[in-house]
């Protein structure tokens, strides 16, 4: 079945429109192209569309004009459709775009020169993987400046320790705040053993810890210890491991045998020397790392896809692993490697740094938003607005007001007692911002200070009011004083409504309707069919004694019943599976002669398994039942019923087409 949420994203994406562009000079282009129902869409609104999805774009299915005007008609006539059943009032619809609005506004409230600065610090940052360990002594980020002097003190007396010769890794298990760095004993039912990582945080880039902390650790030298670093956690005293060129994002595949500590069989020696095995022997013909992902690897997820994992980050894999990995050529193969999981042969298949700084600049000026960088942006952005509007504070309303406020707003209890609520407290444009605004704002916001007290809390929250208001003046502003941002929200607002009528008319049709499904299954079943198969009796032992005697039993007439009771009444120590195969399923499967009753026994060459397979039939080519495809169905059945509901579409909204001013918009490209 087709994923919806894949879907959305992409239907919001085909939606983008092109800013005004140098199309308008053109004497055709504010003339009417389409007409669709009542409804006018001039040359230029179709040709910043088709230029924004073929040809300034990467895009490697590009379209010609009449196959896009094509498709852009259809996506027209559904925004149309959707529009007129009001699907654009709905709650959950308003609900969805304010959300989007406010991402696309997040731009307008930040300093660009900052947010410059930030980016390219980020992208420098991003050409290095970083690897370091730190001690945490925590401290509140309100904390009382006496704490605050005490945690410094006790970091910065740490810290003498480890230049004076003490190892960091056992400073940071006895002193550290961060529970991590210690061992941690197994609670039944609650949580497993814990092997603390002594401080140790492994690889990392930008952005994958808190802005103080990243900068600490990129201004301090290879192998040096930092002074104490403040962020919201406390103080931080880091030492740096490395710092190595980039990987980025990595493929890598690997063949994986799983630790067990509670399995005899699976000790650390075997485990260990079973790796090598399975290495030694690869190493004797690395092509044949397929097979040998087949036949060894435990991890199941990956075994139909030769071992290759999803993509990564260094952040989102065990240190040793990464570690491994930095150390490949593309294409080369790691010895054993092992984890906290077990051991792993790495393979790099490729990986990706960070792109050109052009290519990753809309993307890190995304991140610098959402980041903690992004309030040193948002402040600059905050005085520039109040500039451009001509901000005017009553800074005497607003000082004696707060002066009058008692203790209890410390204890989060405050109620305003008789104050002129009608006294201006600051102007901005032409509105005016009343004191009882302020006080409404702190009974609905204030809550209990440990260490603030009443008048400096209050001045925390009209700093943090002032902003809110501020950013909404400007925000109710940004249609009429910015025309590109008013065309986003538009293209958001097609996106989100074609994605609700495309679930409404097609998606959760095809999926309600059974009868239809299986009407269109019988239609069309020869289009999902089986390729040669075959079924057999896959026995797998690991004592080699065994091999003849259950090669003896398979030889006669048996079915997956008979050979499990079998195994289990002789007490042999193997699992028996029964299951069809077709090509590439089975690399053993693969090698036999495809013949009813062929019986072969493949032993291991790295361990003790032994495989003993008996195949029990052969299917020829042959269509999937309607439960085996019902996926693919699912999905062909939604192309159908879109394709008849289009047509009916094209009925109810008569679709006109200015033939000779689209030979015009084909000439200009």
């Amino acid at each position: 079945m087709i994923r919806k949420q894949t879907l959305k994203t992409w239907l919001i994406a085909l939606c983008f429109m092109m800013m005004p562009s140098l199309l308008s000079a053109q004497s055709y282009a504010k003339k009417t192209l389409i007409t669709i129902g009542d409804k006018e869409i001039s040359a230029k609104e179709f040709m910043d569309t088709y230029e924004k999805n073929n040809v300034k774009t990467d895009v490697i299915d590009k379209k010609d004009i009449d196959e896009y005007l094509n498709l852009y008609i259809d996506f027209k006539l559904k925004v149309t459709e959707a529009e007129d059943l009001q699907m654009d009032t709905v709650p959950s619809f308003v609900k969805e775009l304010k959300n989007y609005r406010n991402q696309l506004a997040k731009p307008y409230f930040s300093n660009d020169d900052i947010t410059e600065e930030l980016v390219k610090e980020a992208y420098e940052r991003m050409q290095y993987d970083m690897n370091a360990a730190h001690i945490l002594i925590k401290c509140d980020a309100k904390a009382l400046p006496a704490d605050t002097l005490a945690a410094y003190n006790k970091a910065m007396s740490i810290r003498e320790r480890v230049l004076k010769g003490e190892d960091f890794s056992a400073v940071a298990m006895e002193m550290s705040d961060d529970p991590s760095a210690r061992d941690m004993e197994e609670i039944p039912g609650v949580r497993k053993a814990y092997v603390g990582n002594r401080g140790e945080l492994g690889y990392f880039s930008a952005f994958d810890m808190v802005y103080p902390f990243e900068t600490g650790v990129y201004t301090t030298e290879i192998g040096e210890v930092s002074m104490p670093i403040r962020s919201d956690f406390g103080y931080h005293i880091i030492k740096v491991n490395s710092k190595t060129p980039a990987l980025g994002v990595v493929r890598a595949a690997h063949i994986f045998l799983v630790a067990d500590p509670s399995d005899p069989t699976k000790a650390d020696s075997i485990l260990k020397n079973k790796a090598y095995n399975i290495y030694n022997e690869l190493m004797k013909d690395q092509s044949q790392w397929s097979d040998f992902v087949r036949k060894y690897s435990e991890d199941r997820g990956t075994i139909t896809n030769n071992g290759i994992l999803s993509p990564f980050r260094v952040n989102q894999i065990v240190p040793e692993f990464i570690t491994a990995v930095k150390s490949l050529k593309m294409g080369e193969i790691s010895e054993p490697v092992k984890t906290s999981f077990g051991y792993h042969i790495i393979r790099l298949v490729a990986n990706t740094p960070p792109a050109d700084f052009e290519t990753e600049k809309a993307r890190l000026e995304e991140r610098v938003e959402r980041d903690m960088r992004g309030k040193i942006s948002e402040d600059i952005a905050m005085k520039r607005i109040m500039k451009d509007n001509n901000f005017k504070e009553n800074t005497k309303v607003k000082d004696e007001f707060i002066v009058s406020i008692d203790s209890t707003l410390a204890m989060g209890m405050y109620q305003p007692e008789e104050i002129d609520s009608k006294k201006v407290i600051f102007t901005i444009g032409k509105e005016s911002c009343k004191l009882e605004e302020f006080v409404d704002y702190i009974v609905g916001h204030q809550r209990r200070q440990g260490f603030l007290s009443s008048s400096a809390y209050a001045y925390d929250l009209y700093d943090a009011f002032l902003k809110e208001k501020v950013f909404a003046y400007e925000d109710a502003c940004l249609e009429e004083k910015y025309p590109e941002f008013k065309t986003l929200v538009q293209e958001y607002h097609d996106g989100i409504l074609l994605f609700s009528l495309m679930e409404e008319q097609v998606w959760n049709k095809a999926v309600e309707d059974t009868v239809g499904l299986k009407e269109y299954y019988e239609r069309n079943k020869n289009n999902y069919m089986w390729n040669d198969r075959v079924r057999a009796i896959v026995v797998m032992s690991n004592n080699k004694e065994n091999v003849e005697e259950i090669t003896s039993f398979l030889s006669g007439d048996v079915t997956i019943d008979s050979v499990r009771s079998y195994l289990k009444d002789n007490d042999i120590k193997a699992t028996a599976r029964f299951s069809f195969y077709q090509k590439g399923d089975n690399v053993n499967i693969d090698a036999m002669a495809w013949n009813e009753g062929e019986l072969q026994v493949f032993e291991s060459t790295v361990d003790n398994t032994t495989q003993i397979i008996k195949i029990v039939e052969v299917r020829p080519a042959e269509p999937k039942s309607f439960k085996e495809a019902k996926g693919l169905v699912t999905s062909g059945y939604q192309t159908e019923l879109e394709t008849l509901w289009l047509q009916q579409l094209r009925e109810k909204y008569p679709v006109k087409v200015n033939q000779k001013i689209l030979g015009k918009v084909r000439n200009n490209y």
